[in-house]
């Protein structure tokens, strides 16, 4: 496993095009697919086990918001970095790949396809990452394209010398 970015202050200077990155395993619960369900997507097939067992999935699964709401915890827990994080301006082209179901253990996996500086703001640039996450299998079941703002490297102080 990639070891998590967040050590250390980074910056845009500090994500070049080709990083990646990979973060996790989450193992999803399924009382945590519930709780999720019930309270944002309330649809059968993630919140009635039994009821679930007639869908067209065989089963419970993950509201894809749930699976999204994964993916952000392990970006900000081991990708973006908070000395330099400033949003997200969106996403490009979300897909739900795959079935998330309970005990799957869910990755990150990103890397960056462009970073540019700012045109319009020269202390901050926009970032744009090929994301998917895998389930225990290698199996994507979730792809997206984010975008970030980040925080460009602060310029040293300089110092005038101390007149004589």
């Amino acid at each position: 496993m990639t070891p998590p970015l967040t050590d250390s202050p980074r910056y845009f200077e500090d994500y070049p095009e080709g990083l990646t990155a990979t973060a996790g395993p989450v193992t999803v619960r399924e009382e945590d697919i519930i709780a999720f369900a019930q309270r944002y997507d309330p649809q059968y097939f993630h919140i009635d086990p039994v009821a679930a067992q007639e869908s067209p999935y065989g089963g419970l699964i993950a509201s894809g918001w749930h699976t999204c709401a994964i993916m952000m915890r392990l970006l900000v827990e081991n990708f973006l970095s908070p000395a330099s994080s400033l949003g997200s301006p969106g996403i490009d082209e979300l897909r739900w790949r795959a079935p998330v179901r309970p005990g799957d253990r869910l990755s990150v996996h990103v890397r960056v396809i462009e970073a540019r500086p700012s045109q319009s703001k020269p202390d901050r640039g926009l970032i744009r990452s090929a994301i998917e996450v895998r389930n225990q299998r290698g199996e994507a079941v979730m792809t997206l394209t984010a975008m970030n703002l980040v925080r460009r490297r602060p310029r040293p102080e300089t110092s005038s010398p101390a007149p004589n």
